[in-house]
């Protein structure tokens, strides 16, 4: 079974300052720990993807205007509380086991070297559209 774990930040669910007043150090670690955790999924064979996000201030927000050409403005916006700032796709047995993959991502570490705890979303990708529909 697949599962997207998504990263998000969000002023209501951190206690860690914005990653923009980390010490280079502090960001070359977090980094670094995030590679580690992708050579350990790829070499598990658990890995399908991985992405991490530029910040919020370079999103662009697009719907459909006339005739459905798009129109572009920036985001988020000042009220913007949370932004998803990466991703992972993996393939793995159970529920259970995408949770410890999540709990160890959450475990990233931040200012000081302290770990972040920061939430992970858990979803399971569907192949096809529930069975009830």
């Amino acid at each position: 079974m697949k599962y997207m774990l998504l990263m998000q930040f969000s002023a209501a669910t951190t206690d860690f300052p914005s990653i923009d007043t980390w010490t280079p150090e502090e960001f070359q670690a977090h980094i670094r720990f995030m590679r580690e955790v992708n050579a350990k999924l790829t070499a598990d064979g658990e890995l399908v993807q991985a992405e991490g996000l530029a910040g919020p201030q370079q999103a662009r927000i697009v719907r459909a205007g006339e005739g459905g050409a798009p129109v572009v403005t920036e985001g988020p916006f000042a009220e913007t509380k949370e932004f998803l700032a990466g991703w992972w796709i993996v393939d793995c047995e159970t529920p259970e086991r995408a949770a410890e993959i999540a709990a160890h991502i959450s475990t990233a570490p931040g200012p000081g070297g302290r770990p972040l705890n920061m939430p992970i979303e858990v979803h399971p990708v569907m192949s096809a559209p529930p069975q009830e529909i």
